[in-house]
């Protein structure tokens, strides 16, 4: 089974494009669809999106407190990703309850955001695979949930 792996580019790209088609009243992919919605609920990110030419290429340290805006994204399209099909299984009831917990999807979100960035770092860390099991088990400890076993 292939992986859908796009180069840094192709991501910052997609993000640009499904803006730009947004607010020129283009008709838009269900991802598309996603995609804006997730740059709605960050206002912040606005301003990037409107100058392709500039931030195509700009480079993003988070040793200096800098937040990578198209990695934050492309994170939030994985969880509800993974909250739709319930990928990992119990993902779903997890958003569930950190959504009473918080009282707002995009915090929630955020929640399981802290999760998955923490799978990838150590994957890339250990040089290894996603640890599907402790990536499910870091959501079940934030949302409170008794661990699988």
């Amino acid at each position: 089974m292939a992986l859908f792996n796009p180069s840094r580019d192709e991501v910052r790209q997609f993000f640009f494009d499904a803006w730009q088609k947004f607010r020129q009243q283009q008709a838009l992919t269900d991802l598309e669809k996603m995609a804006v919605g997730i740059m709605h609920a960050h206002p912040e990110y606005h301003t990037l999106l409107d100058q392709p030419e500039h931030y195509l290429q700009q480079a993003y340290y988070p040793e200096m407190g800098e937040t990578n805006p198209f990695l934050h994204m492309s994170l939030h399209l994985s969880i509800q990703e993974q909250i739709s099909i319930n990928q990992p299984p119990g993902i779903t009831q997890a958003y569930g309850k950190l959504c009473t917990r918080y009282r707002e999807e995009h915090e929630a979100q955020h929640a399981l955001l802290e999760c998955l960035a923490e799978t990838i770092w150590l994957a890339q860390r250990n040089q290894t695979g996603l640890d599907a099991t402790h990536y499910l088990q870091l959501i079940e400890q934030r949302a409170g949930i008794a661990p699988s076993t």
